[in-house]
């Protein structure tokens, strides 16, 4: 790359650093980090027409999801990444507790070859697995549905019902309770076992789990992403647990020795200094200012990163 390459470059990357620092300042001045304007880069939910979303707020629909018009979302489902749920010409309606993972397509049925308008309802405590297309159906409570499988117009799952991975079910087609289907075209392949039924639910009560802790983190603000980051860059290499398992055994920084009957009333915030010292180092002043610790902290971190309670016990 030659000179005038360079620059380009760099004007290319300040120009974009500076567009995002705009963008993090935005945010801040509409006081929400969970986007609600009216035309932004992707909306998670949206209206078509008079049709909007009605999503539980116990439920949790990933920022990069798309739910769209007459659309209902229980409480404790989790509609996950790259997820698209579209009742544009018919509606769609999730129990409680159900989860439609990650890449998983819902739509609806207007008109098709028997003439029948027909929207897809999914009970509670069901699980769709990755990448898997309901179309027009009807799955009820604690079915499972597999990676990959699709459901065409006017399918029936029943209670405890299974389709295998990868299986295609032909329309109108009805699964019994307790039964696994498979294949293209979907057949009967055998019963399911009673540990196979605990399974199911233990499945959906999981993901419903894992689902706050994906929202709580989604939930952050980037102030408290960009903290959280720090943190584990400083301390990734001083897991306890982690270091025992290899034996490894770390010594305590001459620092942090304190002489016998010597600077005991200064022992608590030197070692709290020295802490945000190697924490926050010397770039991070300002962040430790911008977290509002104060000057106090701030003079006694400075401390005790220049060693100053060594030379003072001299």
């Amino acid at each position: 790359m030659g000179t005038l390459g360079k620059a380009i470059y760099t004007v290319g990357f300040w120009i974009r650093e500076t567009g995002q620092a705009l963008d993090r300042l935005g945010c801040r001045l509409q006081g929400n980090y969970y986007f609600q304007e009216q035309l932004s880069r992707h909306r998670t939910l949206m209206n078509v027409f008079d049709k909007a979303p009605v999503v539980d707020r116990g439920a949790f629909v990933a920022p990069s999801a798309s739910v769209i018009g007459d659309v209902q979302v229980g409480r404790g489902s989790s509609i996950w990444y790259g997820c698209v749920l579209r009742g544009d010409v018919n509606s769609i309606s999730i129990g409680s507790g159900t989860n439609i993972q990650d890449n998983s397509l819902v739509h609806v049925a207007k008109s098709n070859l028997s003439g029948k308008v027909l929207p897809t309802i999914i009970g509670s405590n069901v699980t769709v697995g990755h990448s898997a297309v309901l179309h027009g159906c009807t799955v009820e409570d604690e079915a499972f549905v597999g990676m990959g499988a699709t459901l065409l117009d006017g399918v029936y799952v029943e209670k405890h019902a299974m389709v295998a991975a990868g299986a295609l079910v032909r329309q109108n087609t009805r699964i019994p309770c307790g039964e696994v289907w498979g294949g293209n075209p979907a057949k009967f392949l055998r019963k399911l076992t009673e540990e196979e039924m605990a399974f199911i639910s233990q499945s959906a009560l999981n993901y419903s789990n894992l689902a706050q802790v994906h929202a709580a983190e989604n939930g952050k603000s980037f102030d408290e992403i960009e903290f959280e980051k720090m943190l584990r860059k400083k301390f990734a290499r001083r897991d306890e647990e982690y270091d025992s398992m290899l034996g490894v055994v770390r010594e305590t920084p001459p620092e942090l020795i304190l002489p016998d009957n010597r600077m005991a009333a200064f022992s608590v915030p030197i070692i709290l200094g020295y802490g945000l010292a190697e924490i926050l180092k010397v770039e991070s002043w300002c962040r430790l200012r911008h977290f509002g610790y104060g000057y106090r902290l701030l003079v006694v971190a400075k401390l005790a990163k220049t060693n100053w309670m060594c030379n003072s016990s001299k």
